[in-house]
């Protein structure tokens, strides 16, 4: 997602036409492949930036390469076409939605989930006066609203989502022990699975991240402290939940999105990670370290693109420091 365009215009893309033009017919094909490859490598390397002063808190994906970051402190969506410049895809405050936590594009239905949520408790006003957490749904084209669904516990955060092939969506509530349900053309989020393992510790933060294994199971992480779990599903119902047993131990365990067999996963202490699950153990390989205050990914092909929230400057001690510019980080990922 460089600046850079790969186009005739470009000098180094003039030499190569000419050496094409005296090449044969197979030799140019190869040489445009080469050139096609070349553009493609660039297009991966060089990190985002995302609008000023709005504070990501997760990131999604198209299968186009196109970006979705939410603000925490802003609301709506912004949208960073492969290749191309930022455009705000949802408004701030559209269809009354308020500060944005996880989102998740969802092409199969051309919708676009977002948890929306009135922080202000936090001193984060958002763009709105809607109270509570909610569910809200948008056009993925054209970012126009479609839905909106309430969380039934008073003190719900709506943190993540995931929709499964059959186009139900999941959703995790940091503060309640609940993950919600939404099948397609639903009308209310229904309690999908509820469990004393999955309940929010006294001061801590507990479901945040949310995805879908291989084995059509659900695995949800609690961000402190740090777990994974896994949520047993048959025939569309919840059954036994199931603590894993890392590798290594977690700190603050975040976004997950399935990758492969398994998962990738953030920590906030700065890590991208690599999750295998074998039985009720989950091997933590880390990918890459050393974010700032890493708070979601999302997959383009072989890359991972790391959101980075830096949310202690505007919840946290760093209230009254200058966080920086915001960024969307690429990296490779492991076969």
């Amino acid at each position: 997602m460089t600046k850079q365009k790969c186009d005739a215009g470009h000098p180094r893309a003039k030499g190569d036409l000419l050496r094409i033009r005296r090449a044969s017919a197979l030799s140019a094909a190869a040489i445009i492949l080469t050139l096609g490859t070349a553009c493609a490598a660039r297009a991966e390397t060089a990190p985002v930036g995302v609008p000023d002063k709005s504070f990501p808190e997760s990131v999604t994906s198209t299968s186009d390469g196109a970006l979705y970051v939410g603000s925490f402190n802003l609301g709506g969506v912004t949208k960073i076409p492969a290749g191309g410049k930022p455009e705000q895809l949802v408004k701030p405050g559209a269809g009354d939605s308020r500060s944005t936590l996880g989102v998740l594009a969802d092409e199969k239905s051309g919708t676009l989930y977002v948890c929306s949520n009135d922080i202000s408790g936090f001193g984060v006003a958002g763009p709105s006066e809607t109270k509570g957490a909610w569910l809200k749904t948008f056009d993925l084209k054209s970012g126009a609203p479609k839905g909106s669904f309430a969380l039934s516990d008073p003190k719900s955060l709506c943190n993540d989502i995931v929709v499964g092939s059959d186009g139900t969506a999941y959703v995790s509530d940091s503060f309640t022990p609940i993950v919600y349900s939404l099948k397609p053309g639903g009308t209310a989020l229904a309690t999908f699975a509820t469990d004393p393992q999955l309940a929010p510790a006294k001061d801590g933060v507990g479901l945040d991240g949310i995805a879908i294994g291989a084995d059509g199971n659900l695995y949800v992480t609690s961000f402190v402290p740090a777990k994974l779990f896994r949520i047993e599903v048959r025939d569309g119902k919840a059954g036994a939940v199931t603590e894993l047993k890392p590798s290594r131990p977690l700190d603050h365990t975040d976004a997950m999105r399935a990758y492969g067999n398994g998962f990738l996963l953030i920590e906030g202490n700065g890590k991208l990670d690599k999750v295998t699950v074998k039985g009720d153990a989950a091997e933590i390989d880390t990918i890459k370290d050393g974010f700032a205050e890493p708070v979601s990914v999302t997959q383009v092909g072989d890359v991972g693109w790391v959101a980075e929230g830096k949310l202690s400057y505007i919840i946290g001690d760093n209230k009254k420091n200058d966080p920086g510019p915001f960024k969307l980080t690429p990296i490779a990922l492991p076969k």
